[in-house]
């Protein structure tokens, strides 16, 4: 899984500074989503990263994190691009990469 999650924090990485860039560039009414999912993005792909390095002992963290991450990615995305909701998807993304914060919190007390 080591590499899935380093895969992801390169994508995540990535995909960061790419919608920071076109965040610049965006109508006005878009740029603040962009943003946002840069941020996120720019935020997770450093956790996913020393998560992998922590050799599995996040537990059940990086996957929340990356699975949070881009349920919240996509439904900001397509509501700023195309103004098509998802419903309650973005807020879903946003409660498990909450969760998997939480759950690294708590491996750190794991033995």
């Amino acid at each position: 899984m080591q590499r899935v999650w380093i895969s992801a924090a390169g994508l995540f990485g990535a995909a960061a500074v790419a919608l920071a860039a076109l965040a610049a560039h965006a109508d006005l009414a878009a740029r603040g989503m962009v943003q946002s999912v840069a941020t996120i993005l720019g935020w997770h792909a450093p956790a996913l990263l020393a998560l992998a390095l922590w050799n599995g002992r996040g537990g059940a963290a990086p996957g929340l994190l990356l699975a949070g991450a881009c349920l919240f990615s996509g439904a900001v995305l397509l509501r700023a691009f195309a103004d098509l909701s998802l419903g309650p998807v973005a807020p879903i993304g946003g409660v498990l990469m909450i969760a998997g914060w939480l759950r690294l919190a708590l491996a750190a007390w794991r033995r």
